[in-house]
């Protein structure tokens, strides 16, 4: 029996990953997946919801939020999915799950949307249609970038210093040369968009964390929802209290974050307790 010569993707790993993802991440990948079946029956449904500049008006607005939901071929729709899970993912970790739906749901689509329109009708003067989620994946590695230059301002590339806020940039220009029809400004304006919010310049378009966590307070989401990911990453963490990491000596920190684990006190003889719930609240997914 002939061997493959290169190593299948492990099927476990693969279903354990997605199992994993945060609400607002599997939720977009879902409406993504549901978009690309819709244009296999209904073609159409791309000249509808597609970024044409020429084509925005107050009644076409909406085509600002549907471009990026919308891809070309099956290799068009597995590139940006694969490519936007875990950044989005990362996202949704930091942000929470309210703060990522409404961002991406309104103005990570509208603002690079309408940037681009601006640019395409006014300054260039063209009418060049866009779709794809692949605004979005500029537009989150753009803000990734942004945290890694304040950890590693550098990065060497042969002999020479390479800006680590400039590899978004890096690679637009390799995705231009390699895949083609691709929309050289829009990845530009996602981008764009990407640094500013890295930058904290348009960190007002979410939320106060004090309404949003009023708003987790008062319907219990973290209790209620698989998945979901709280806003206050200090207070809460990623699914739900952090243990405090000033331990002194007559605490114990006992008990994963995922098992509900608090500090407890320690015994005098130093044996570690049993773990402390939080009485039955949902704390991961």
């Amino acid at each position: 029996m002939a061997r493959i010569p290169f190593a299948l993707p492990d099927a476990r790993r693969i279903r354990s990953y997605f199992l994993r993802l945060p609400l607002a991440t599997r939720g977009t990948l879902l409406v993504l997946t549901g978009f690309y079946i819709a244009q296999l029956i209904s073609p159409g449904l791309e000249e509808w919801g597609a970024l044409i500049p020429q084509e925005i008006s107050l009644t076409t607005l909406y085509r600002l939020n549907t471009f990026p939901l919308l891809h070309k071929t099956l290799f068009h729709y597995l590139l940006n999915t694969i490519s936007l899970s875990p950044l989005l993912e990362r996202f949704e970790s930091d942000h929470g799950t309210i703060v990522t739906i409404l961002l991406f749901t309104g103005a990570f689509g509208y603002i690079p949307g309408a940037l681009y329109t601006l640019l395409e009708r006014y300054i260039f003067h063209l009418n060049g249609a866009a779709i794809g989620a692949s605004v979005w994946v500029f537009l989150l590695l753009a803000s990734e970038s942004i945290k890694q230059y304040k950890v590693n301002p550098h990065f060497l590339l042969m002999e020479y210093r390479i800006p680590t806020w400039t590899t978004p940039l890096l690679f637009i220009l390799v995705v231009s040369f390699l895949v083609p029809h691709t929309s050289f400004l829009g990845h530009l304006c996602g981008a764009a968009v990407g640094y500013l919010w890295g930058l904290g310049w348009i960190r007002f378009l979410a939320p106060p964390d004090k309404i949003l966590r009023w708003i987790e307070g008062k319907l219990n989401l973290l209790g209620r929802i698989p998945h979901y990911v709280s806003v206050d990453q200090k207070t809460y963490g990623r699914y739900g209290v952090l243990p405090s990491t000033n331990v002194g000596a007559g605490a114990a920190r006992v008990g994963s974050m995922r098992d509900g684990g608090i500090l407890a006190p320690a015994p005098a003889n130093g044996v570690p307790l049993a773990p402390v719930t939080s009485g039955g609240q949902r704390l991961g997914p």
